[in-house]
């Protein structure tokens, strides 16, 4: 897996979210979709992360805030939050890394 990879999964983990009830609706219908697979497993990810790694993943994907929004709420500048989103981005791919050397 790559940072790239991880930052796509990140995009769909967002959508995912922003578009819960659909998905939801689709599950009621026993319809299943990989990306809920894709949510467990990172869900599990930030489980064991830092409280700000934690915070900024719920914030930015569960939550679906901007980066400006999470700055101006926490009160830090952008470019913090861009840099943890970057440190989000690294241990989540360390993570995947993990999973695959332990297949």
């Amino acid at each position: 897996m790559t940072l790239k990879e991880v930052k796509e999964d990140l995009r769909e983990i967002r959508y995912y979210y922003e578009h819960k009830k659909m998905f939801d609706r689709a599950l009621e219908t026993s319809m299943k979709t990989e990306v809920l697979k894709k949510v467990e497993r990172y869900n599990a990810y930030i489980r064991t992360a830092t409280a700000k790694l934690f915070g900024l993943y719920v914030a930015l994907y569960v939550e679906n805030n901007t980066q400006l929004v999470i700055a101006t709420d926490w009160g830090v500048s952008e470019g913090y939050i861009r840099n943890l989103n970057r440190k989000l981005c690294d241990y989540l791919l360390e993570k995947n890394l993990e999973k695959e050397d332990a297949s």
